[in-house]
This record gives structure tokens, C-alpha cells and sequence, in this order.
């Protein structure tokens, strides 16, 4: 297979394996984080005067030894690349997005979006948000916004989003079209604070056993967790699941604040240390809901920075047990430096280091671009997709850290799972990759398909319900009628994905997150051999 070919198909896999679960979530900051509360503003007027307080940070924060002199006359993101791969200057727009996500607050009406056929397609509403408390509900479609047609004018999605937006308090008047009703309906909303819980799915996965999925650590991650551990807990559960796959990871706090709950009183969870940072020390508190049970952490190469903090510290005290691929390796502890314009500056001022002492942060000293590649390159040589291969992986050739159990684990570059799950790439090919690309499932879904199932049929069926043939060949005429090519051998290989993919669509069109990954884990192997190590 050619480089070309195998590039393609993880970018066709990484789309199947995040883009469809989290496409509707807005945002996802998926690598630089590990954050720290960011500290006042910092003025900066113009930008040599920006770059001029972005080189004295560096000088009086950076984690290690810089010569700043070097760094004058760079552009601020060639100033950064020359540090590591995950100090970052954040625009005004793209700074906001970042802590709205990390704070788990917005100001808004509280629904999420998808743009159908030129119109906003309502797939989600925020329990208790102002939207849902106005009526609005998933698969309604918004023609207007206040005096604004947005359906069918062509309008970047930002621009309609932009348009619902608005200050805590303000108004605003939605006409929608709602399946089965033949007029619009009209709705007027006042806009508020809209709190969104970071965990994706929270349920049993059978009679003691239960499965919480965190998609970020924010601000209130470790109280929605708490949350969803009394629920658990008061429905029998003695065992844990906790999925971490695709989670770039978020507040250091939240991390920290989670272990709490899983960790026994006095125990490192980790600590932090650099130039300017003092070792800081960080310890269970004790006194936690789920100090005691079995615990399996599912973790895969997306996996990053306070994941791998609560997953190394797990895995170090033997705490439980670590199911999936190698995490993405992500050991650097970023400040956020905001400046009086709105922009702000992510600033690496340490390393974190789990409780044996292991340095999770995996090189980057062959500089950015190889960095940013070095996921593609685990793929390429099998590390991702063959069990034979993982004894090759390179943490393997670092000095090994026993934990008290008598277990070696390694530091250098992620943390290396106690039970390797591989990667199946099983009907990946270029023509499943375009329909992944050109968003064909999600359009067929939410254009077609939805219509033709009921909420309540498909969570009666939970256990049994695949999309029928019939579905399957009303997609290839939805295809044929958006001029697709359509190479038939491909699709036929990747027809046991593509009906996959349909069913768990429609789980989320229905019934949300949580539908949606009830669905995903039924034929989830990482999944079943947790169920199996938990026995």
C-alpha cells in the first residue's frame, strides 16, 4: 500500500472514529491542552508592541531555557514554533470558542446545528436552556432569525450561528419548519447563560457494570462526573467503565478534581514542574465515590494531555487497568496570557509528570511538521492496526518504571495501554472516505433517513434495530441524485461500515450523545474486552 493510499485511509479513519461522534459539538480543541486558569490581561496595542510582550512571557514562563534574542523579527507563530508544538497564539474569535468550551458556559439559546441543504437543521437542545424551555426541538429547521432569511441564501454556517448568538438577556425571534406540522411556527427566546455537561453518555452497560464518556476536562467536569456516579451507583453499579478515547483533554483542575473521586486519600495523582514552576505536588484528598471498584480507562492515540494525567495515575498506583492504543503524548502544561484585544497567548510553563515520575510528552525535536505527523506515521508502520507491532513501539526502548504491583510501564511518549485493542480498518477504502468528507451519511440521515423512525421505536429496539436494505438502497439513490460516482466494489467493501455508521446516525438524530454512543459500543471491541478484564 502506498503512502498516499495509507494517508487516505487514516483520514478516512480518524473522520469514522471522531468526526461523526463529535461533528455536532461544536468546537473541539483536540490537542493543546492541559491548561491552567489563565492569569489577568496583559495589554498589547498593536502588533510589534504584541510581540514584543509575547517574547518577555516566554522569557519570564517558558518552561525551559530560551534565548530570546533569537526570536525577534519572527511572526508570532514561527516565534512559537520555535518552542514546542502546543505554545499557540489564539486570535480573539478563536480564544473565546476555546474557553466557552473549557468553561462549559455560553451565552446563547442552547441548541446544536447542522447545515442541511442550506438551512440550519436543529440536531440537539441543551436540557433546561432557553431553547428548550421555548419549545424547540430536535430536526426543526430555521428559516429566519429575527428579520434575517438564512434558509436557502447561501450564508456561511458561522454567519447563521452568528446571528443566534447574542448577550445574556437579548431576544430573539426564530420562525421554524417542524416535521408533520405544515406551517412555521414562530418562537421568541431570551438569550442566557447555557451550562453543557462534558460528559457524553453516562449508562449501564449490564446489571453491575457501568460506562461514563468524557469528552473534555472543563470547569465542571469533575461535578458532572460526581453527577453521573450517583446515578450509576444507586442503579447497582460496582464496576467502571470510563471512556477517554478522543479526549484531547482541558483544565489540569478537572483532572486532578476527577481523580479525587477514584483515588484513595494521600495518593499522587501528579505533579508539575519547570523553569520558572516549582515542583507542585497534587494529591488525592480522599474521602471519593469510587475509591474501590474495578475501574478499566479506555484510552486510543487521541487520547491527550489531562487524560493522560488521570490514566498515568491510574496505571502507576494500580488503580486499574488501561484498555486501548497508545495516547497521543502530551506532557506540557500551557497558561493562558489573555492581551486587551481579545486574543490571547498558550504558554507551555511546565511538564507534568505522572506519580512514578514518568514524562508522558512525546519528542518533538525533529520540529512542528513531524510532530503534527507523527500519528500518520504510528498508522504506517502498524503500530495502530497490528497486535505483532506493538511490541515494536518505541516506549518499549525507554527505561522501564515498575509500579508497585510489579508491572513495567514506560515513559517518552503517551501512555502504553495494559491491554492493546487494534485499530479495525475493515472496509476503509478512498470511496468511504469521500462520503465521510462530503458529509453524505449525516446529510442522508437528517434528510431522509430520520423521518422514516420514531424515538421511541428505536430505543425499544436498542439491542436488535439495524438500518434494512431498503434504507441501504435508498442511499446509493441519494447518492446517485447528488451526481456521486459511485465506485460499486468499494462500496460494496465498505458497506458493513456504511450500514454501521446509518444506525448509530440515527441513534444520535434521535436520541442524542448518549443515544448515539449506546448504539456505538454494542459492536465496540475496546468495549468488550472491558467487559471481559472486568469479569
Amino acid at each position: 500500500m502506498n503512502k498516499y493510499t495509507r494517508q487516505n485511509l487514516l483520514i478516512a479513519l480518524t473522520y469514522s472514529v471522531t468526526l461523526i461522534g463529535g461533528m455536532f459539538l461544536g468546537y473541539k480543541f483536540l490537542k493543546d491542552q492541559g491548561y491552567q486558569l489563565s492569569k489577568p490581561v496583559v495589554q498589547g496595542f498593536n502588533n510589534t508592541e504584541k510581540v514584543d510582550e509575547i517574547i518577555h512571557l516566554i522569557d519570564r514562563n517558558y518552561v525551559d531555557e530560551v534565548n530570546t534574542d533569537t526570536l525577534y523579527h519572527l511572526p508570532i507563530d514561527s516565534i512559537l514554533h520555535q518552542l514546542d508544538p502546543h505554545s499557540m497564539y489564539l486570535p480573539p474569535k478563536e480564544a473565546n470558542e476555546q474557553m466557552e468550551m473549557l468553561e462549559g458556559n455560553f451565552q446563547g439559546i442552547g441548541v446544536e446545528y447542522y447545515v442541511l441543504n442550506d438551512t440550519l437543521l436543529v440536531t440537539s437542545v441543551v436540557m433546561s436552556g432557553p431553547a428548550y424551555n421555548s419549545g424547540i426541538k430536535p430536526g426543526d429547521r430555521i428559516l429566519k432569525i429575527d428579520d434575517f432569511f438564512v434558509s436557502g441564501m447561501h450564508l456561511p454556517k458561522e454567519q447563521m450561528i452568528g446571528k443566534i448568538k447574542g448577550e445574556k438577556g437579548t431576544p430573539v425571534r426564530l420562525v421554524v419548519l417542524r416535521p408533520g406540522v405544515t406551517q412555521p411556527l414562530v418562537l421568541k427566546i431570551k438569550r442566557s447563560n447555557v451550562l453543557v455537561s462534558s460528559i457524553d453518555a453516562s449508562y449501564m452497560l449490564n446489571e453491575n457494570m457501568g460506562y461514563i464518556r468524557i469528552s473534555k476536562f472543563g470547569a465542571n467536569t469533575d461535578v458532572n462526573f460526581t453527577d453521573s456516579l450517583k446515578v450509576l451507583k444507586s442503579l447497582g453499579m460496582t464496576k467502571l467503565v470510563l471512556d477517554l478515547r478522543d479526549n484531547g483533554g482541558g483544565y489540569l483542575s478537572a483532572a486532578t478534581g476527577l481523580a479525587n473521586q477514584i483515588l484513595a486519600e494521600n495518593k499522587l495523582i501528579v505533579y508539575t514542574e519547570g523553569k520558572h514552576e516549582p515542583r507542585t505536588d497534587y494529591i488525592a484528598t480522599g474521602g471519593g465515590m469510587f475509591e474501590h471498584g474495578k475501574l478499566a480507562i479506555l484510552i486510543n492515540e487521541h487520547t491527550a494531555s489531562a487524560s493522560e494525567i488521570l490514566a498515568g495515575a491510574v496505571q502507576d498506583l494500580d488503580r486499574g487497568i488501561i484498555i486501548g492504543r497508545r495516547s497521543f503524548g502530551k506532557g506540557l502544561v500551557q497558561e493562558q496570557f489573555a492581551f486587551g484585544d481579545g486574543s490571547a497567548l498558550n504558554l507551555t510553563i511546565a511538564r507534568y509528570y505522572t506519580p512514578l515520575g514518568r514524562s508522558i510528552q512525546k519528542s518533538y525535536k525533529d520540529g512542528y511538521k513531524a510532530y503534527q505527523n507523527e500519528l500518520e506515521e504510528r498508522f504506517n508502520d502498524g503500530e495502530l492496526t497490528d497486535k505483532k507491532q506493538k511490541a515494536k513501539d518505541s516506549l518499549k526502548k525507554n527505561v522501564a518504571f515498575i509500579t508497585g504491583a510489579g508491572k513495567k510501564v514506560f515513559g517518552g511518549g503517551g501512555i502504553h495501554p495494559d491491554v492493546f485493542v487494534k485499530l479495525d480498518t475493515l472496509g476503509l477504502n478512498q470511496f468511504y472516505h469521500k462520503l465521510i468528507s462530503q458529509k453524505l451519511l449525516f446529510d442522508f440521515v437528517f434528510d431522509v433517513l430520520g423521518s422514516r423512525y420514531t424515538s421511541n421505536y428505536l430505543e425499544q429496539n436498542m439491542g436488535t434495530f439495524n438500518v434494512s436494505p431498503i434504507d441501504f438502497h435508498s442511499f446509493v439513490k441519494y447518492l446517485e441524485r447528488k451526481k456521486v460516482i459511485i465506485d460499486k466494489q468499494q462500496l460494496n467493501a465498505a458497506k458493513p461500515l456504511i450500514y454501521n455508521d446509518l444506525r448509530v446516525l440515527l441513534y444520535k438524530y434521535h436520541l442524542g450523545d448518549s443515544g448515539y454512543y449506546r448504539a456505538l459500543n454494542q459492536y465496540d471491541n475496546m468495549i468488550k474486552q472491558a467487559i471481559v478484564s472486568l469479569q
